[in-house]
């Protein structure tokens, strides 16, 4: 190899080294577990597989057969993993449903047999041909309804009224990565790219180091879908549906009477300061029993009373109006009527004045 043949080698390398490691401390040595846990190990071993073949496929045409079919193998687990991972950690699942186990369990038979039946030793023509049609179809079968799964988070990136959670960005993270990753493979699938093929191989390491605080961090904020939080000690605190009533009429209360939403800086733990409750519970209240992000429930109030406002017809302008009533900037006011109103500020008002 040339130096450059070197540098790449070695940071492709580094890269599925460095994935297996990870793996091994989800799989098997982290003490703390969750199901996110284990099939986020269980992605990142499957990635490692697929890339360790492709590198030594690029550097070294000559490698034995059966190291092609063991990396290949892993291919066909990359989907299932990414999807039950996502669902796990969307969830805060705390124990694998058997249903899962099952069909994970038949994904690795069904390949395992496979390979058996037909080896790629003696029919590497049916693998390139054929079996690597179906794995792919899988793994894009699978990357699609996980990103289906997450269609609302993937929204949210491009709406400057909502923030994603702690916990959404780094599923996010991985999601955006696999598909960068499928990308590369697939364009040397369909296209024979094959400068394009070692790209991969180079983006799992990049990917793999930008997401090394997933893996290893241990602050409970971030990461409490992989078990950090020890989320089996909250679940026993749910809010009973009788006392969120009485909590959510007296964060109505405090948030009308003093008018806190239109402050457009409002956090999550001042309004929890101002009813006298933990950030925790309220956060718990709005998203689990009211079924609203901060953001998206502070943004009702702000609407409803610029309408209020424009209603009055007292001339003030749309714009002063939006900061009025707490909104930071005119695009966030005018995007955030018409979410919630399904028109937007100035149809509003022309609606009002032919009525």
């Amino acid at each position: 190899m040339n130096p450059g043949q070197q540098i790449l080698f070695f940071f492709s390398a580094l890269g599925a080294f460095n994935g297996l490691i990870i793996s091994c401390y989800l799989l098997i040595f982290k003490k703390t577990k969750a199901p996110a846990s284990y099939f986020l190990g269980l992605l990142v071993l499957a990635l490692t597989m697929r890339i360790t073949k492709v590198i030594f496929s690029y550097f070294y045409p000559d490698i034995p057969r059966i190291f092609r079919q063991i990396g290949l193998s892993g291919c066909f687990l990359i989907g299932p993993s990414l999807y039950y991972f996502t669902s796990a950690a969307l969830e805060n699942t705390l124990k694998t449903p058997v249903r899962w186990k099952y069909i994970y369990s038949a994904w690795i038979a069904g390949i395992t047999i496979l390979g058996i039946i037909v080896p790629y030793q003696t029919h590497p023509w049916d693998w390139n041909h054929y079996i690597v049609h179906i794995i792919y179809a899988q793994w894009v079968t699978y990357f699609i309804l996980t990103g289906w799964m997450l269609r609302k988070r993937i929204v949210k990136l491009f709406d400057k009224t909502e923030n994603l959670s702690p916990t959404e960005k780094p599923i996010l993270s991985v999601y955006f990565g696999n598909a960068v990753i499928l990308t590369a493979y697939l364009i040397v699938f369909f296209w024979s790219f094959s400068s394009v093929y070692i790209t991969g191989a180079l983006f799992f390491s990049l990917l793999l180091y930008l997401n090394i605080p997933l893996f290893l961090s241990r602050k409970k904020s971030n990461t409490t879908f992989l078990g950090y939080a020890e989320p089996e000690r909250y679940a026993k605190k749910k809010i009973t549906e009788d006392h969120a009533l009485t909590l959510a009429d007296k964060v109505r209360k405090i948030i009308t009477d003093q008018e806190l939403y239109k402050d457009p800086d409002l956090k999550l733990n001042d309004l929890a300061k101002a009813v006298n409750i933990s950030g925790h519970q309220l956060s718990q209240l709005l998203n689990d029993n009211l079924g609203k992000s901060f953001n998206v429930y502070i943004n009702e109030y702000r609407v409803a009373k610029a309408c209020e406002l424009i209603a009055s017809n007292n001339g003030i302008k749309l714009e002063e109006i939006g900061y009025e009533v707490g909104f930071n900037a005119k695009s966030t006011f005018f995007t955030a009527f018409k979410k919630y109103r399904g028109t937007t500020p100035s149809q509003f008002r022309e609606g009002l004045s032919t009525t």
